[in-house]
């Protein structure tokens, strides 16, 4: 199963760069590009988008850009998954942003490997919102949705998880809750196959902003 993608920028050698950089991503399948609103809101009538990955600014479109083109989407398409491409750092526009919904809000000097983690992160359901864009309410929407994305798991997955996650090794879990290493792994793979996750380092990340980490204090005597 691919996730569709739908680019828009009003750079055509931007689109052109992000097009090569996804081509190497097996689970991603870019669906159409787009300058401006006029022509997103034409291929979202006609071609299947899971994510739309879209710049802030770009004049031009019948249905302007910026927050006026964010609210409309959000209107429109309600089940649209978006992904905000931009040169703004400016922590109040990225929580007006938040609140209308966009899952993630990526700054364009973040490296590439930013967008390919936010859209498998955005697809599961979470957020994912860059170093350089992150707000204190943005970081904090970002863990509930990554606590409703937990609910995906059945409980030995999210032990597995868990387990994994605290340095556990797939041998060391399997042994520890008399299961086959075989099963473990299974598990494993199924539990990242839900959330959307391809790599380790995503499933480190994700555990941690979902709160399946969990760092015990040593007890003081008294």
């Amino acid at each position: 199963m691919k996730i569709n993608l739908v680019l828009a920028d009003d750079h055509p050698a931007l689109i052109a760069g992000i097009k090569h950089e996804l081509s190497g991503i097996h689970t991603l399948n870019v669906a159409g590009t787009a300058r401006n609103s006029t022509e997103i809101v034409e291929l979202l009538s006609r071609v299947p988008c899971d994510i739309l990955v879209t710049d802030y600014a770009m004049p031009g479109g019948e249905f302007g850009d910026g927050i006026t083109l964010l609210s409309f989407l959000r209107r429109r398409y309600p089940d649209l998954k978006i992904i905000v491409f931009t040169t703004i750092s400016n922590p109040a526009m990225v929580q007006e942003m938040s609140k209308l919904g966009i899952r993630s809000v990526l700054n364009k000097i973040d490296d590439v490997g930013h967008l390919i983690s936010a859209i498998h992160t955005v697809y599961a359901g979470s957020a994912y919102f860059s170093p350089t864009t992150q707000t204190q309410d943005a970081a904090t929407a970002h863990g509930r949705m990554s606590e409703t994305s937990v609910r995906q798991l059945t409980k030995r997955e999210a032990e597995v998880v868990r387990l994994y996650v605290s340095g556990l090794s797939i041998n060391e879990i399997a042994s520890q809750l008399h299961r086959t290493k075989q099963t473990i792994s299974s598990q494993k793979m199924s539990a990242m196959r839900k959330l959307g996750i391809e790599r380790d380092a995503d499933l480190f990340r994700f555990a941690y902003e979902a709160g399946l980490v969990v760092t015990t204090e040593p007890q003081q005597d008294t």
